[in-house]
């Protein structure tokens, strides 16, 4: 089956419920994923605009999870989650964290992995700050796994290693007072012993930012193409995108042919889940507009209209209660955009706890 470019935006933007459904923000099909979490309170916005449900619930926690990231997860999936990000061999733990820090470490395979996660559950029995964990797990691990710190004297595990690994022993994450803190998730069965389920991460991943090529997949994940196919999912049909072979879930191509064009306007967070596809071109096709979506430090949130990204976003407080957004749209936006873009920040402002929002279209 051939597909072009504008029905699989089509297909995204209605597997993302971005046509902002009554739910709960724990049933949403993003969080089978993981909502991003960067920079803090991002994960908010990105469920605001999904869902005009209350976005307060305590089913969710926010923890490191692919490729040690901070993303929004629920309670109940994190066992599961664990196991599917756990390495799938020796190979590809080094893969994940090995760095130029520390190349002797290349040999530890997953056993960095079991070390690290065994230190965390050893040190975190209650809420400390993140600085003071790192301390700890730092003295519990091996020495091949560190390095030393010029700035503040000490030695540091692997900053990689050590949220790729947080997961798996047992913690979560909090911000209190602008500072991360780690706390023990409540009823933890322990690491895992092997990797499990990541096909069905794999599956979900093709379900909502599909479909996409292996190598994709493996980016997302943070591995390499050749151990992710050591575990490519069953019941996948292969689609023709623009000439290249690209997978979904079999029982998402009826989706696929016939979803409508979208006609909405969203303001996305920055690491909101719809710009988490390894795709990029395919999301913004100009390479000077993708440098403004994603850029190597501070990314913007993404104006999202019909499926496509015209334009990038920013906020700040001014004042104790006022929000002030920008919008530099990559092209001129007319009357209906503009006046949903007004109704979408007024969400934003009411997410990010303000009361008044000012709204500058930028030329």
């Amino acid at each position: 089956m051939d597909v072009d470019r504008s029905q699989v935006l089509a297909y995204r933007v209605a597997a993302h419920q971005l046509d902002r459904v009554e739910q709960a923000p724990v049933d949403l099909a993003v969080l089978d994923l993981g909502v991003p979490d960067t920079p803090y309170g991002s994960a908010r916005l990105a469920l605001a605009a999904r869902t005009s449900a209350s976005l307060d619930d305590d089913s969710l926690a926010l923890v490191w999870a692919a490729r040690g990231a901070p993303h929004l997860h629920r309670r109940d999936d994190l066992p599961r989650l664990a196991a599917a990000l756990w390495p799938l061999s020796d190979a590809d733990a080094t893969k994940r964290f090995v760095s130029t820090q520390i190349r002797d470490a290349a040999k530890l395979g997953t056993g960095a992995f079991a070390a690290t996660a065994e230190a965390f559950a050893a040190v975190v029995t209650g809420p400390l700050p993140k600085g003071e964990v790192s301390g700890a797990v730092s003295a519990r691990v091996p020495a091949e796994v560190t390095y030393p710190c010029r700035t503040c004297r000490s030695t540091h595990i692997s900053g990689s290693l050590f949220q790729q690994a947080g997961l798996a022993g047992g913690v979560e994450l909090s911000v209190v007072g602008g500072k991360t803190v780690i706390g023990p998730v409540d009823g933890w069965p322990g690491r895992p012993e092997a990797a499990s389920g990541t096909d069905s991460l794999i599956r979900t991943y093709l379900r909502l930012l599909g479909p996409a090529t292996p190598a994709e997949a493996a980016r997302y994940v943070g591995t390499n193409q050749a151990e992710l196919r050591r575990v490519w999912p069953d019941g996948l049909a292969e689609v023709r995108l623009d000439g290249r072979a690209v997978w979904l879930p079999a029982d998402q191509v009826d989706a696929l042919q016939a979803t409508a064009p979208p006609r909405l306007v969203r303001l996305l967070p920055p690491s909101d889940p719809y710009l988490q596809a390894r795709d990029r071109d395919l999301l913004v096709p100009d390479r000077t507009r993708q440098a403004q979506v994603w850029r190597v430090l501070g990314n913007p949130g993404a104006l999202l209209v019909d499926g496509e990204i015209l334009g990038v976003w920013r906020a700040k407080m001014a004042g104790r209660s006022r929000l002030q957004i920008t919008v530099t749209p990559f092209e001129p936006l007319n009357a209906r955009i503009r006046s949903a873009v007004a109704d979408e920040a007024q969400l934003v402002a009411t997410a990010r706890g303000a009361t008044d929002v000012r709204v500058d279209v930028e030329a």
